[in-house]
């Protein structure tokens, strides 16, 4: 009997898990580490930050729908891993073996690393839905009593879509109140420019992005450093494209919702051979971590180097079909090794996205992600608002039946009429 441990109950951990099950026989065991007992649809965070989403409408208990396919699960979350013996400590004190391991985490969030910032300090977050909710008794207070807001992505960051729809999102709101006249709002990014996104850009979405801020009139700073937020005030370093210090900035603001840099989780954190300086896991073209060949990671908790050096530093955003490709590869590769076979998948590693703008959407497609690419689109319109709200609903339906198709595949491709695209390869073993 084979016992695999997926560690993560999120967007990359549950489809990971329906997955992995309908690769492994019936005797082989299956078991989720989850912080905490709930799945929740990271995307749909911003609106629950306006109000336009209830916290029950994004999250679920996942327990009874894991057991309907005989898939265990633990809610301690994981405390430690130790690699040399093939085990966990897990939160509340108890151990789990494994023979495979999959780290499907996401993020610990370092808002830490500037002084000030995040939930406890100064600013709101949309990263997890307990941040959400608390933004949003925050955006009722701020509406009652309107004035500037500061919106953007710190120094380190890697996932800039969010900062983009929740600056979008609340700009809507306020329109739809009739206090917009009455909110002066700026956009700070540690991009080298508006629509670089992390990727270098993707089509022309510095020139659409830039267009969707002034159309708004939401001003910007770019190759911005947060130095240190401040009750009401956030202290900012402007860079050139030289990467010389050009400009101070003190930013008054009655609201401010700030993308914090992220880390590797402290389970992982400083285990030499499994992660980076950051404590993102260590990855070979199969998903698999080079020392420890039966650890795999999958999502936002992967290595991966920036695609270019910024003034500012900026890192790599993983988005849904990525993710969902290097899904794909890892249950593969973990058949093969379960089965004493070479691994031969890997992923595509494509990224298609579709942001909310509040009334209105974005969309982009880079294949592959990290440039050059062989397809590389960004378009705008009301469509794409509709089917981001079809796709919520469409993705907690499906963690909730306990599919293992590929979900962004079916939809997201289907919404932007693209053609079926190859979400894994092989190779030669």
């Amino acid at each position: 009997m084979t016992h695999v441990v997926v560690v993560g109950a999120g967007i990359g951990g549950m489809p990971m898990a329906y997955e992995m099950r309908e690769k492994l026989g019936a005797n082989d065991g299956l078991t989720v580490v989850g912080n905490g007992p709930n799945f929740h649809f990271v995307p749909s965070n911003p609106w629950v930050a306006v109000n336009w989403r209830e916290r029950e409408d994004i999250e679920f208990p996942v327990v009874k729908y894991l057991a309907q396919h005989s898939i265990a699960f633990n809610p301690a979350g994981a405390k430690r891993v130790y690699p040399e013996r093939n085990q966990i400590e897990l939160g509340d004190g108890s151990t789990l073996d494994y023979d495979y391991l999959v780290i499907a985490t996401g993020p610990k969030l370092a808002f830490e690393e500037i002084p000030g910032l995040g939930p406890q300090g100064h600013t709101q977050s949309v990263c997890h839905v307990d941040h959400a909710v608390r933004a949003s008794e925050g955006w009722d207070k701020f509406v009652a009593h309107p004035g500037p807001i500061v919106v953007g992505a710190v120094q380190g960051a890697s996932c800039f879509g969010p900062a983009y729809e929740f600056a979008f999102i609340m700009e809507t709101d306020l329109r739809r109140r009739k206090i917009r006249d009455r909110v002066p709002m700026t956009f700070v990014t540690s991009e080298p420019y508006i629509g670089h996104l992390g990727l270098g850009g993707v089509g022309d979405s510095k020139g659409m992005l830039e267009s969707a801020l002034r159309e708004r009139n939401i001003k910007w700073i770019c190759n911005a450093k947060v130095d240190r937020v401040e009750a009401g005030k956030m202290f900012v370093t402007e860079f050139d494209d030289a990467g010389k210090e050009k400009k101070q900035h003190e930013l008054p603001f009655a609201y401010s919702m700030m993308i914090p840099a992220f880390k590797g989780i402290d389970a992982v954190a400083g285990i030499e051979g499994l992660v980076n300086p950051r404590g993102f896991v260590l990855i070979d073209e199969f998903q698999r971590n080079p020392k420890y060949q039966n650890i795999y990671a999958v999502g936002v908790c992967v290595a991966i180097p920036p695609v270019e050096a910024t003034p500012v530093p900026t890192g790599t955003p993983k988005t849904g079909y990525m993710i969902e490709s290097m899904v794909s590869a890892a249950v593969n590769n973990i058949r093969d090794a379960i089965a004493g076979k070479a691994p031969t998948t890997r992923a595509t590693w494509n990224a298609i996205c579709l942001a909310d703008m509040g009334d209105v959407g974005i969309a982009f497609v880079a294949l592959p992600q990290i440039p050059p690419r062989n397809v590389n689109w960004f378009g705008e319109g009301r469509w794409v608002h509709l089917a981001k709200v079809g796709f919520e609903k469409y993705f907690i339906r499906k963690m909730k039946k306990g599919t293992s198709e590929p979900i962004y595949e079916k939809y997201v491709l289907s919404a932007l009429g693209i053609e079926k695209l190859k979400k894994t390869e092989k190779v030669d073993a």
